[in-house]
């Protein structure tokens, strides 16, 4: 659909979908009343900047407060009636306790579709079969994106990733699939594990497509590259929740990576904000800031507004592929952002950077931290395996690249291969341990 015409139904859905959430959830109704905003005043999309943004932490709390008030987290948020509601959704709760949304069975659809979109420019079809290697425990990722898969007509087997590395490799033997759902960092792992389980490398697996989930990593192009040699196929980046943003990269050689096409803008307006000042950032070429999402056309429990900590960097000029609309790439999470000297480090820029000196790093490392950032006392102290006997060379290198790229000096703790833990769920990079 032209830019333009995308705009008008956007706007359109919006100025309907304010309404809707006006008059069905008192929480929404509670904060445009405070604001002084009734969906009437709602003419434009600068005319919706006014409304106020609601956090992982403001969701929390409204749910606690349904909870005491009303005996369920959904009373005050919720805009369908329970009669309604045919699933509850999840975030994967790694960042404090989960936070809840309410699904119908219009939403179910859309987010069936939006998933079918995705891996049908991924070139999916029906017969392929897919192995679902993320969390299934009420995360977004999981029945949501097997539904989505069924959805399209293709074969889902939703092995999860609590069964661990043995089970997702029994069951990759038994099926035969395709294409592998994982995140970056449990694709990484099972390369460097496959040969100890199986006794032949991951390239025989015979998956021919990789698809990145979960965490950053799959717009790393270090990163990209060890899954692209390491299974034999295709890696693509995607999104991969049970809600309405979505975005799949293209069918891209590793160290081309052009970002994820926003496939979902007719069910998904997408705004940036300054992390800091919570100031609207233009969505103009190469723009960073915290991405900020309005659902359109849902009944359940519709995001309105939501900064979800997510750090994105868009792209808004004709992608190369063809396709038309805006692009898009995961940077970070905003409660990753360290401060040092007044200078913003997110891992994923260290794990970057780091993954370019390979195979001198195996690219592991972790920051450690006296306290909770996001400041930091200076320096910045890193921790990275290498398998450099002499690392005095190496170590210029880095710092030279360190204070030119990201303007900081760590101090730097060398490890010996294999010194720290792999992890098969998502990596945390963040080591707190008190002076």
């Amino acid at each position: 659909m032209p830019g333009e015409e995308m705009r008008r139904l956007q706007l359109e859905r919006l100025k309907r979908q304010v309404a809707y959430n006006y008059a069905r959830s008192p929480y929404y109704r509670e904060k445009m009343d405070a604001a002084g905003i009734a969906p009437a005043d709602i003419r434009s999309f600068e005319d919706f900047t006014r409304v106020p943004l609601m956090t992982k932490d403001e969701h929390r709390a409204v749910q606690e407060r349904s909870l005491a008030e009303h005996g369920t987290p959904f009373a005050l948020l919720a805009c369908a009636p329970p009669e309604k509601i045919v699933r509850v959704s999840a975030t994967s709760g790694t960042t404090g306790i989960p936070t809840l949304y309410t699904v119908t069975a219009h939403d179910v659809g859309v987010v069936n579709e939006m998933h079918a979109r995705k891996y049908w420019r991924a070139g999916i079809r029906p017969g392929h079969v897919m192995i679902q290697a993320v969390s299934l425990s009420m995360f977004t990722g999981g029945l949501p994106l097997s539904d989505g898969i069924q959805h399209l007509g293709a074969c889902v087997v939703p092995v999860g990733i609590e069964g661990g590395t043995r089970r997702v490799l029994e069951f990759t033997g038994l099926t035969r699939p395709q294409a592998l759902i994982a995140t970056p960092s449990f694709g990484q792992y099972l390369i460097d594990e496959c040969e100890k389980h199986t006794g032949k490398p991951a390239r025989e697996l015979g998956f021919r497509r990789f698809f990145c989930v979960g965490e950053p990593g799959g717009g790393n192009p270090a990163v990209r590259r060890k899954l692209a040699d390491g299974f034999g196929a295709k890696v693509f980046d995607h999104t991969g929740g049970g809600h309405a943003f979505h975005g799949i990269s293209c069918d891209e050689p590793p160290e081309e990576y052009k970002g994820m096409h926003f496939v979902s803008e007719d069910h998904c307006v997408l705004e940036l904000v300054d992390p800091r000042t919570r100031k609207p950032i233009e969505l103009s070429e190469g723009a960073v800031g915290e991405m900020v999402f309005t659902f359109i056309d849902w009944e359940g429990g519709p995001f309105m507004r939501y900064a979800l900590g997510d750090l994105l960097q868009v792209w808004t000029k004709p992608c190369p592929c063809g396709m038309p609309g805006m692009r898009f790439k995961i940077v970070g999470r905003t409660d990753d952002m360290l401060i040092v000297k007044g200078v913003n480090i997110y891992p994923e820029a260290i794990r970057k950077l780091l993954l370019e000196f390979a195979p001198q790093v195996t690219g592991q490392f972790r920051i450690r931290l006296s306290k909770p950032g996001p400041a930091v006392e200076p320096p910045l102290r890193l921790r990275i395996e290498t398998t450099e006997k002499n690392t005095g060379d190496l170590e210029k290198q880095i710092l030279a690249r360190f204070r030119s790229e990201l303007r900081v000096a760590p101090a730097i703790e060398w490890l010996a291969p294999e010194t720290l833990p792999r992890e098969a769920h998502k990596t945390k990079y963040i080591e707190i341990q008190e002076d």
